[in-house]
C-alpha cells in the first residue's frame, strides 16, 4: 500500500482545497492529512475561522481523506513520516522547496495551486465586500 501525507489548516474549506486532497490521493492508495491545530496556528500568527475540531469534521466528511492527525510544529513531519511509513509526502507549489530536507525518507511532489481560489481570497471578499473570482470588486 503507497502511503500520502500533506499538511495544512484548511480553513474555510473551498474547491482548490479538495482538489489538493484529490490528486494528493491520486499519488497512492492511502492519504493522511496532517490538520494544524489551533495551538500550531496561534505560533504561525494564523487565525482561523474555524476551530480544530470544526475543519476535522468536514475534513472527515472528504472521500479522498483516509486518516486525520494534528498537526503541532512544523519538526513533526519527520517523525510521522516514519510513523506512519509514508511514500510520498505532498504540498502545494507554494511551499516548493521548503520541504525537499524529507526526500530522505520519501518521495516530495509539489502540487500546483488551484487558480483564483484560496482561503485568503475568500476572507478578503467576505471582510472587503464582494469581488470576482480574479479578485476585482464588482
Amino acid at each position: 500500500m503507497k502511503r500520502v501525507i500533506t499538511y495544512g489548516t484548511f480553513d474555510m474549506l473551498h474547491y482548490g482545497h479538495i482538489n489538493l486532497l484529490r490528486r494528493a490521493k491520486e499519488l497512492g492508495d492511502y492519504l493522511i492529512v496532517g490538520l494544524s491545530t489551533d495551538e500550531f496556528n496561534r505560533q504561525k500568527n494564523k487565525i482561523s475561522y474555524f476551530n480544530y475540531e470544526e475543519r476535522k469534521k468536514y475534513l472527515e466528511a472528504i472521500k479522498y481523506v483516509d486518516e486525520i492527525i494534528p498537526e503541532d510544529s512544523w519538526d513533526q513531519k519527520i517523525d510521522d513520516i516514519i510513523k506512519y511509513k509514508i511514500d510520498v509526502f505532498v504540498m502545494g507549489d507554494d511551499w516548493k522547496g521548503k520541504f525537499d530536507f524529507l526526500k530522505e525518507y520519501c518521495e516530495v511532489i509539489y502540487l500546483p495551486r488551484t487558480p483564483v481560489i484560496s482561503t485568503t481570497l475568500l476572507k478578503q471578499n467576505i471582510l472587503g465586500g464582494e469581488k470576482d473570482k480574479h479578485g476585482e470588486r464588482k
